[in-house]
């Protein structure tokens, strides 16, 4: 197995400004839009960005809610193992509202398939939007594209695109992993 580093730190760093920035010039204000990290992973990048944009850019007050996807994936059943769900921590009404997914990695666009059933327990939003840190390109299976992506990879099937965040692998930093 080998490792390749697609971006490191300060990359990342730069790229999650740039993230804030665009969602900036989309949204302005933020009184009418609502951040959800797509649990698991997808809650480091909501918090990081969230951070960035109300101490940074003194955007005030930003909404951000956690979803979990678990028992709404069509591949639910299809395993052997037991599913560990995540919590969802949505704490308001999505009605009428802006929503941004974010997640971490577009593959195959199932986990966004999840997300948009989930989030109608939750209201009908005027409009959702897709953000990524990474999009790989090459893989989706459904009609699913991101509004806002931090760096689009081109990895074949036999490879992974690994995520690490400080909070929880100690270091920011995005691997292409071959077997």
């Amino acid at each position: 197995m080998s490792q390749k580093v697609l971006l490191n730190s300060k990359e990342v760093t730069i790229i999650l400004h740039r993230l804030a920035c665009q969602l900036i010039e989309k949204h302005l204000d933020f009184s009418d839009t609502i951040l959800v990290g797509i649990q698991p992973r997808g809650v480091f990048l909501a918090e990081r960005l969230k951070q960035i944009l109300e101490i940074e850019y003194k955007v005030p007050e930003i909404s951000l809610g956690y979803l979990d996807i678990t028992f709404f994936r069509d591949d639910f059943r299809r395993t052997d193992k037991p599913l560990e769900a995540n919590k969802t921590q949505i704490n308001f009404i999505v009605e009428n509202k802006k929503v941004i997914f974010i997640d971490d990695v577009l593959f195959t666009g199932r986990s966004i398939r999840s997300a948009l059933t989930a989030i109608q327990s939750f209201g009908r939003p005027s409009e959702i939007e897709l953000l990524v840190l990474i999009d790989r390109r090459f893989s989706r299976n459904l009609p699913i594209q991101p509004d806002y992506r931090g760096r689009q990879v081109d990895a074949i099937n036999g490879e992974k695109v690994k995520v690490s965040w400080k909070e929880n692998e100690g270091e920011d930093a995005v691997y292409l992993i071959t077997n």
